[in-house]
């Protein structure tokens, strides 16, 4: 994510002086110019054709993407270790004092429990086992797709408390887990994630061709991922190799998490759930109509007889169904009750039963090893985004790219900043960008396809698209008044521009 310059006419900038070159081109552009005033043109370490446009692209989108990654990488530090915070805010909820040798039946629990909460609609059970205790949702419709849930020890029938949850998470994780998705902003705060997850891949992809040609004549291992530790401290070749370096260990772990971070994205999200579904890889789900129900057996039994749950856990366990599990429970008689496995880590358990109540048999099942290839793939990078799917591994990995990724932003900006002209007739503030017009060296064929790719992209991944056509009109436009500006200007006086 360099937002370096390599503008090829800038002198060096202050606090560089003494570092070895890192080629004879740039030895040579860096030579003492000879007595006249004019500037000395490197072109030998000018970015031509097709190279200098991932130069020009990264600086600017590292430059302004960059506070948006930022963010993103210090909710996600947080949201990474929510299991841990959970255990130590939610304690008394989620585990039992003392874990006894054989539970209560599931209905006596859900009887505690409704005592408990006496009001609300029952939505679902997560039968307890181990330490971990029993959850019993409630919904009522001022909770919106909230829930109270009612936490029961598994082995006394006791309630130990109770929360407002979202999709099984606590208070504390869906607060963390809206914070990193949209700064508890809404729909407009969507738009932060979605434009960072938009654009890291851009920004791993190009920064590390761009390391891969910096490195050209001495591509050994040891260059491409070592920092320079023989460049002088505080300057810039010094902060490019720690940047660089970084970002190569951390770049494949960063696309990843740009991948699956864009699956459940607004736009782009959209696009591809809506690409799964053509291709018959969306996440598939039981049939929960019963066969030969009818009008009046629905209105014998408006809502599900809780005692059942018993029944229809024991024939899901006969069925195959182990380990964790959420019970769903039916608004009505005529439908069944599903027994969905939620084991999370590798290797994941999602086989999936529907119920008939009355009979306490199966009447439909959908495995996990019977997925699509593709729903199986998105299920198992979600939950590795989560840091859910090999435990505390999982997690530990999730931090070390977001630690790496805060460094390589703050080397980026350090070497915005470094690179800054500094000579008294073009002194500037931060680094000049990389010169426009690098596409006018691109073969026609070539800068036709790359248009349409482009273009397939800007449609796929809108965040990237939009910001990109915005980003291109504007440096048209400020080319262009610069170029008139130029022109009304005599030769004489643009001799060092």
């Amino acid at each position: 994510m360099s937002i370096d310059s390599e503008a090829p006419d800038l002198p060096r900038p202050e606090g560089t002086a003494g570092e070895e070159p890192e080629s004879e081109a740039t030895q040579t552009a860096t030579a003492a110019p000879p007595a006249t005033k004019e500037p000395v043109t490197a072109t030998a370490r000018r970015p031509q054709g097709f190279a200098a446009m991932p130069a020009r692209l990264h600086f600017y989108a590292g430059l302004f993407v960059a506070p948006f990654l930022l963010v993103a990488a210090v909710t996600g530090l947080l949201y990474a270790f929510t299991p841990q915070l959970d255990s130590l805010v939610y304690g008394k909820e989620l585990t039992v004092a003392h874990v006894g040798d054989t539970t209560l039946p599931v209905s006596e629990q859900v009887a505690a429990a409704r005592v408990e909460h006496p009001t609300g609609t029952l939505t679902a059970v997560r039968p307890g086992s181990g330490d971990h205790t029993t959850q019993v949702d409630f919904s009522l419709p001022s909770l919106g797709d909230d829930v109270h849930t009612v936490y029961v020890d598994p082995y006394t029938g006791k309630t130990t408390g109770q929360l407002t949850t979202y999709f099984t998470s606590t208070p504390l994780t869906s607060w963390l887990d809206v914070l990193h998705r949209d700064l508890h902003l809404g729909a407009v705060g969507n738009l932060y994630s979605e434009i960072a997850a938009s654009w890291l891949w851009v920004l791993v992809l190009g920064g590390l061709v761009l390391w891969w040609r910096r490195r050209r004549g001495a591509r050994t291992a040891r260059r491409l991922l070592l920092p320079d530790r023989t460049a002088k401290k505080g300057g810039v070749l010094r902060t490019r190799s720690w940047h660089a370096a970084t970002g190569v260990w951390i770049g494949l772990g960063l696309l990843f998490l740009s991948a699956t971070g864009l699956t459940w994205s607004t736009y782009a999200g959209e696009h591809f759930n809506k690409a799964l579904h053509s291709m018959s890889s969306g996440t598939p789900s039981v049939d929960t109509s019963l066969p030969g129900t009818d009008a009046a057996r629905a209105d014998a039994r408006k809502g599900a007889d809780p005692s059942d749950i018993d029944g229809v856990l024991k024939a899901a366990r006969a069925d195959g169904v182990d380990g964790p599990v959420s019970i769903g429970v039916p608004a009505d008689g005529a439908t069944a009750w599903t027994v969905s496995q939620t084991r999370n880590l590798w290797p994941v358990g999602r086989d999936s039963v529907a119920v008939d109540a009355s009979t306490a048999t199966v009447v439909h099942r959908v495995d996990f090893a019977d997925w699509p290839f593709l729903a199986k793939l998105t299920t198992w990078g979600i939950q590795a985004h989560m840091g859910l799917l090999f435990g505390l591994a999982n997690q530990l990995v999730l931090a070390a790219l977001a630690v790496g990724l805060i460094c390589v932003i703050f080397w980026g900006y350090r070497m915005w900043w470094q690179r800054r002209p500094t000579r008294a007739d073009r002194r500037a503030r931060f680094g000049t960008p990389p010169a426009r017009g690098a596409w006018r060296g691109v073969p026609s064929s070539t800068l036709a396809v790359g248009i349409v790719v482009v273009v397939a992209l800007g449609w796929a991944i809108p965040l990237f698209g939009i910001p990109l056509a915005v980003f291109l009109a504007a440096d048209i436009a400020i080319g262009a008044v610069r170029r008139g500006r130029g022109a009304a200007v005599p030769p004489a006086a643009t001799t060092s521009d």
